[in-house]
């Protein structure tokens, strides 16, 4: 099987031809360290494609959101203070989908003494935070990868838009007595 030079593991790998002609990179047994420390760096904590999927359907259903707020525990992806919820888009495997229909959350099959405390230590973290956010009068939801598809984020929308009420109201009023005020 020949080598080639693979610039982004700098190293040269084994390749193989797939049927459409392009070159795979196949990755030897033996995998180095900093080769995987590369793989791991590229994973992403924000800005993901499932997070990116849900801010815009919210976006262009009018809602409008703050992003990251440093501030409350656990930094929630989306954050909409007039109606006190919060809105964490998680990633099935990441963090452990307890839905046993989902494909995307299933344990690592090689390397479980590294992976299971990993991914269990971030459901207890997500438990922390979620019950940290409760007691601060907040609304958790969780969006999962596997419900960014368009019939769940209308569900979603649908869900956000009739939530609190009575909250948005009370804001809508303050603004028209301000505004009323201010002529």
């Amino acid at each position: 099987m020949p080598c080639q030079w693979n610039p982004t593991f700098r190293r040269w790998v084994r390749t193989s031809r797939v049927p459409n002609r392009m070159r795979l990179a196949v990755s030897t047994p033996n995998e180095t360290h900093p080769a995987r420390s590369v793989q791991m760096s590229r994973i992403r904590g924000r800005d993901t494609k499932p997070e990116m999927r849900v801010r815009r359907a919210l976006h262009a259903a009018g809602l409008r959101y703050r992003l990251h707020e440093k501030g409350l525990p656990g930094k929630p992806d989306l954050v909409f203070r007039s109606r006190r919820i919060v809105l964490f888009v998680h990633g099935c495997f990441w963090h452990q989908h307890p839905d046993p229909n989902c494909k995307l959350s299933r344990m690592p099959k090689s390397k479980l003494e590294f992976w299971r405390p990993k991914l269990e230590g971030n459901r207890l973290r997500d438990e922390k935070n979620r019950s940290a956010l409760e007691a601060e009068g907040w609304t958790v939801v969780e969006v999962w990868e596997c419900e960014t598809k368009p019939d769940h984020l209308q569900r979603l929308i649908a869900r956000l838009q009739t939530s609190n009420p009575l909250r948005a109201a009370e804001n809508k009023s303050r603004s028209r007595v301000g505004a009323k005020a201010g002529k």
